[in-house]
């Protein structure tokens, strides 16, 4: 274990039944500081709210640059894919634990 972090969903913190935070480690710690980056950016309120599509291309080209500053990440790994539902797919190769995916719901 490198990496250790206090799992945070929907904002709050997560308990076990015996009302202690629960613990992630190592990948899923650095899937949730790069989920929490992107909400810190206001990028995917951005990418809601634009309808030119040669706009919401360079929203998606800034998120993917936010995505790539995580030191943790293998350069030119990340992809970002977007759903018609609004569902955002992040995929990268981590250095330590390899490959890495998460979502971003409601993009």
């Amino acid at each position: 274990m490198i990496y250790q972090d206090l799992l945070i969903e929907n904002g709050d913190l997560v308990l076990d039944a015996g009302r202690n935070p629960v613990l992630i480690q190592d990948q899923a710690v650095i899937a949730q500081d790069i989920k929490h980056a992107i909400i810190e950016s206001n990028l995917a309120v951005e990418l809601i709210a634009e309808r030119s599509p040669s706009m919401k291309a360079d929203i998606r080209t800034q998120l993917e640059l936010l995505v790539e500053e995580d030191v943790r990440l293998v350069p030119g790994t990340v992809r970002l894919e977007e759903t018609k539902e609004g569902t955002m797919y992040i995929s990268a190769k981590t250095i330590e634990f390899g490959n890495l995916s998460l979502e971003v719901v409601n993009v």
